[in-house]
């Protein structure tokens, strides 16, 4: 069972929703990567997304673009996202770790490549923005065979038969962004977000969490009613962008117990 399962059926026990967080690995430097994810879990993340640094991030908004870019300006590569992955498991073996990103650095590596050195590393899951479910079945499966859990995006747009490609091949949990857009956009609708996750649900008996648009507690208190995790990034590097250096575990840590609070009440 994947760490990701275990995480979240214990949340499930206790009545609680996932407080899956995102930063983008290398931002606002690589010394302050490992730390950060500390600070994240001591804030009451539940999973940890860590953003693959890329050049053409399609899906992600300019908030997310300039972490890539920071990253990027510090050469920081898919092989040292595996190293901050390992740094971080030598104090914590339990909190699940998936990496977000694009199709071209894990093609560049050589897929099974990729596959062995994240699961040496200890990551749990992946999510590739641009590896549609109907074509990645082997890939899906490789990841499978080593507990680590791929991860696909469904769309207020998405199909049936989209949402029934996401159910046969992904595993972990299943993403739904919430909003025609990109990364931090701030028009999410909870309406339209409980009235499309119940139909996610007739197909898909995974987890479902939610991101793209969440700000603040209200917000992710909302969203979280109607889900099983509330997924956060954009809003995490911006209070990057705002604060020193030397203060950002502190403030990262302080930003995300609020939320912790909120979706918990």
């Amino acid at each position: 069972m994947s760490r990701i399962k275990t995480t979240f059926a214990a949340l499930a026990a206790n009545k609680k929703k996932a407080l899956i967080t995102f930063i983008t690995a290398g931002d606002p430097s690589p010394a302050l990567t490992v730390p950060l994810l500390h600070a994240l879990v001591a804030g009451g993340a539940d999973i940890l997304e860590l953003g693959v640094p890329f050049s053409d991030p399609m899906a992600e908004g300019p908030v997310i673009q300039r972490a890539c870019e920071r990253a990027l300006v510090f050469g920081v590569s898919t092989r040292d996202v595996l190293g901050y992955v390992q740094e971080f498991r030598k104090t914590n073996q339990t909190t699940p770790i998936v990496l977000m990103g694009y199709a071209n650095p894990i093609e560049r590596m050589g897929v099974p490549t990729f596959i062995e050195a994240a699961k040496e590393a200890g990551v749990d899951g992946v999510i590739v923005v641009d590896y549609p479910p109907e074509e990645c079945v082997q890939f899906a499966q490789a990841l499978q065979a080593k507990d680590m859990d791929p991860i696909f995006l469904l769309a207020p747009t998405s199909t049936d038969e989209r949402i029934r490609q996401v159910a046969q091949v992904g595993s972990g949990f299943s993403y739904y962004v919430s909003l025609r857009g990109v990364t931090g956009a701030a028009n999410i609708d909870t309406v339209e977000v409980s009235e499309r996750i119940e139909k996610i649900r007739q197909h898909v008996k995974l987890p479902i969490g939610v991101g793209f648009g969440i700000r603040d507690a209200a917000t992710a208190k909302a969203v979280a009613a109607v889900s099983d995790a509330i997924v956060i990034g954009s809003r995490i590097i911006q209070v990057l962008e705002e604060t020193p250096p030397e203060k950002a575990e502190a403030a990262v840590q302080e930003f995300l117990s609020v939320i912790r609070k909120a979706i918990d009440e």
